[in-house]
């Protein structure tokens, strides 16, 4: 039955025995009439509600009501009890028909072992666990990419990073590095934002955006989020970075910049090296050459050092929609403006439907942590970072309480990838833990770097408490969003995602995902295969990262692991059952797996007809996309290259 369906009022006589659907528009409510409706579909409910009651279900977007034939008036009296069974405090029906909220909170570089649901034990995460006890928690939960930037392109288009070019072919440029670059989401790519948008939704970004700007000119903004759906955004269009602490190490590029002042160091003292013959009268040097040598030095320095040289400023801003309004950010303050403004839009919007993507500084490097939470949790600064994203979560959550606005509003908190192992400050370890699973941001196929936290909450229609351990992604959000939202699904392309309200619900008991395909840029290092037939996952590595010696399955001495060059290729792949072996220590072989072969052809197979679904597309994080353009660079206040501004919220 569609949410069209007309239907009539309580004071008419209804054509009895009939299936009955419970319908709400802000405190209008009508009895609607549904013959076809079948049996196996509802669910038992207790008999005492009331005599002419013997089912109950929740089923495309309404509650269904089974009556045995009744009296006009005792038909009226029903429909009274109703009210005040299914309303809420405010006398809205919780039911499915009316579009729910969505409040997306993401963290960034969270590891899915920091937290208390997933068994750490030694940070303190009370409200994002809540969320788990409310919710349904996911335990092989997935993002398409271990890096920020190509693993947000998927989880707002729903397809994997390749398809839309925000893949890299190269291991310096795996994100988008510059505020000032050309590269990012495409115009063309439809985000779950966009979809909502068309459907009525008031859309709302605040925090990292992380997916382009400018193409063309300073100001076009073609990458920006109010190009991809987004009625509103306030945040950090790049991110939070280590380049952006005042008194921090270098974080972007840091070993080159090493190697560019040594560089530049040596070109400087060649034109004093030169004059040396001249005035020891050795032999006579021509001044051109000396002059030549000391333009060279220069221009080579300032061609570096007008990017490098000032990353903070280039790359640190906030944004209030298409405004710069503090450049360089107060990094100190920027957390507490984030949440401050998606308080205020929930507020604005609390009459709904509205989506809010949070998406949280919290926990990259820098370690901005406030207040109390300085020092309180077990785990060093990074814990202390923890525990205040956990505590901005629960404002969230205290603000749809407020709001009275819970159960009618689906929450998600996930990361963007897995916790970075090389991340480190002032000597000690500045990232998170990936509890058993291998590897951690940025390392190719490895599970460390991909595999997520993922909880749902929707208390009047999942069932709380419920933990799934079948295989989801990141880019489901966009054909589940689309379910729940009323949304319609681009026929024009491939979406990799599925809805997954079937498997939250407990409709289904498997997922819809049987092949999973692990990128790391745009080279595909590792495959998943969930079998039909039986819980097995098997995961074969095709490619895998070398990795420094200092600590396990990281690339300390890059600060990021390698896409393509210095890796290992394996033939035949190193082949797992993640479903036995999740830390993937086991490798098997033909002799200690007898399916050895058969599997492995089995994703030779899906592997062959998946990239025959990649069409070519322009590679928005080539090196020349890259590269910081000065004429794209957002600035405020004076006039470039002069920017700076404290803007209205300092």
């Amino acid at each position: 039955m569609s949410d069209h369906v007309t239907g009539r009022t309580p004071a008419q006589s209804l054509p009895l025995p009939a299936w009955v659907i419970v319908q709400s528009t802000g405190l209008t409510v009508q009895l609607v009439t549904a013959d076809n409706l079948a049996p196996s579909q509802l669910l038992r409910v207790s008999p005492h509600l009331h005599p002419g009651v013997t089912r109950l279900s929740r089923r495309a977007g309404s509650t269904w009501i089974r009556l045995e034939p009744v009296s006009r008036c005792l038909t009226l009296w029903l429909y009274l009890s109703l009210c005040f069974a299914f309303a809420d405090t405010r006398g809205e029906f919780l039911t499915r028909n009316s579009r729910p909220n969505i409040v997306l909170l993401m963290a960034d570089d969270l590891g899915v072992g920091d937290l208390g649901c997933y068994g750490n034990s030694s940070i303190s995460t009370p409200n994002i666990d809540r969320l788990a006890r409310e919710g349904v928690m996911l335990t092989q939960h997935l993002a398409a990419a271990s890096m920020c930037t190509p693993s947000r392109a998927a989880f707002l288009t729903g397809r994997y990073p390749v398809r839309s070019g925000m893949a890299s072919p190269n291991n310096m440029y795996r994100d988008i590095t510059w505020l000032g670059g050309s590269g990012g989401l495409p115009s063309n790519e439809t985000t779950f934002a966009k979809m909502l948008q068309h459907r009525g939704y008031r859309t709302g970004l605040i925090g990292k955006w992380h997916l382009g700007m400018s193409c063309a000119s300073r100001g076009d903004h073609c990458a920006h989020p109010l190009n991809h759906g987004f009625d509103f955004f306030y945040g950090m269009p790049l991110g939070l970075l280590g380049d952006c602490g005042a008194r921090t190490w270098p974080e972007v590029h840091r070993w080159l910049r090493v190697q560019l002042w040594v560089t530049s160091a040596v070109l400087a003292a060649l034109p004093f090296l030169l004059l040396v013959p001249r005035l020891a009268r050795w032999f006579p040097v021509p001044w051109t050459l000396v002059a030549a040598c000391g333009f060279l030095a220069a221009v080579f320095f300032l061609s570096w050092f007008s990017s490098y040289g000032f990353m903070r400023r280039w790359n640190c801003v906030i944004m209030r929609d298409h405004d710069v309004i503090q450049q360089p950010a107060e990094e100190t303050r920027a957390a507490g403006l984030m949440l401050r403004e998606a308080l205020a839009f929930i507020d604005r919007h609390k009459r709904g439907p509205f989506l809010l993507f949070l998406s949280f500084l919290h926990v990259h490097t820098p370690l901005i942590t406030r207040g109390h939470f300085v020092g309180h949790s077990k785990f060093g600064p990074y814990g202390d970072n923890v525990e205040e994203l956990d505590w901005m979560v629960g404002k969230v959550l205290a603000a749809l309480d407020r709001e009275r606005l819970t159960n009618q509003t689906l929450v998600y908190f996930t990361s963007d990838n897995g916790g970075r192992l090389e991340a480190q400050e002032d000597g000690a370890r500045a990232g998170g833990w990936n509890g058993v699973y291998r590897g951690g941001s940025g390392t190719g196929g490895w599970e460390g770097g991909v595999r997520v936290p993922g909880i749902f909450r929707w208390p009047t229609v999942l069932e709380a408490g419920l933990v799934i351990e079948e295989p989801t992604s990141l880019m489901d959000l966009l054909p589940t969003l689309s379910h729940v939202g009323g949304g319609i699904l681009p026929q024009d392309r491939v979406i990799d995602g599925q809805n997954l309200m079937p498997l939250l619900e407990g409709r289904v008991p498997r997922s819809d995902h049987e092949f999973l395909f692990h990128y790391c840029g745009v080279f595909l290092h590792s495959v998943r295969w969930h079998q039909k037939d039986c819980n097995t996952v098997w995961k074969a590595h095709y490619v895998t990262p070398k990795v420094s010696r200092e600590g396990p399955d990281a690339c300390h001495s890059s600060g990021v692991c390698a896409c393509s060059g210095h890796v290992t290729h394996h033939d035949p792949p190193l082949l797992f059952d993640i479903s036995r072996d999740p830390s993937e220590s086991h490798p098997l072989s033909p002799d200690n797996e007898v399916l050895f072969d058969m599997v492995l052809g089995k994703m030779a197979a899906a592997v062959r007809e998946h990239r025959a679904t990649i069409t070519p597309t322009p590679r928005q994080l080539s090196t020349f996309n890259a590269l910081w353009k000065p004429w794209l660079q957002p600035c405020c206040g004076a006039a470039f290259p002069l920017c700076g501004c404290s803007g209205e919220d300092v």
